[in-house]
């Protein structure tokens, strides 16, 4: 039993599909690339069961903090809901990567839910790789041109 990124995709609209406080184009294809490739630990490009149940839970999760900051109850995000979510869901980032993260994920300043679930998916993966390479726990890493397109190709 594995799913698919197209499954993937399928169930995760379904699902927003039914949720109308939410605001949503539905996710894309590239989207639920980026979430298979986060969770798939065996790299078959599909999620099994235990993988699916933990994304599952990272995205109720997400949508539990979505809903939290979504503070005018408005279905969507506007950037400064948005600093205070990522900030509540672990990221502490600079005032530059907020405004750059606002920019890629949001349209006209709101960020709806597909778009704010991609940013935690592209968050995590980046956080992932990066202490992964940061063998000595330094902060700092050191990387030659075929590990950084692999980072930057693939994460």
């Amino acid at each position: 039993m594995e799913i698919s990124v197209r499954e993937l995709r399928t169930v995760l609209n379904r699902v927003v599909s039914k949720h109308r406080d939410l605001q949503t184009d539905g996710f894309s294809m590239e989207s639920c690339r980026a979430m298979v490739s986060l969770m798939d630990k065996d790299g078959s490009a599909r999620l099994g069961l235990l993988e699916f149940q933990i994304l599952w839970n990272k995205i109720r999760k997400w949508l539990g903090i979505f809903r939290e900051f979504d503070l005018d109850k408005s279905g969507c995000m506007n950037s400064y809901e948005m600093r205070l979510a990522l900030e509540n869901g672990g990221f502490k980032l600079n005032n530059k990567l907020y405004q750059m993260l606002i920019a890629r994920y949001a349209d006209n300043e709101i960020i709806d839910f597909d778009n704010f679930t991609c940013c935690l998916v592209k968050l995590e993966t980046m956080f992932r790789i990066f202490q992964g390479l940061d063998r000595d726990g330094t902060g700092t890493v050191e990387m030659n041109l075929m590990e950084w397109l692999f980072v930057t190709m693939c994460g």
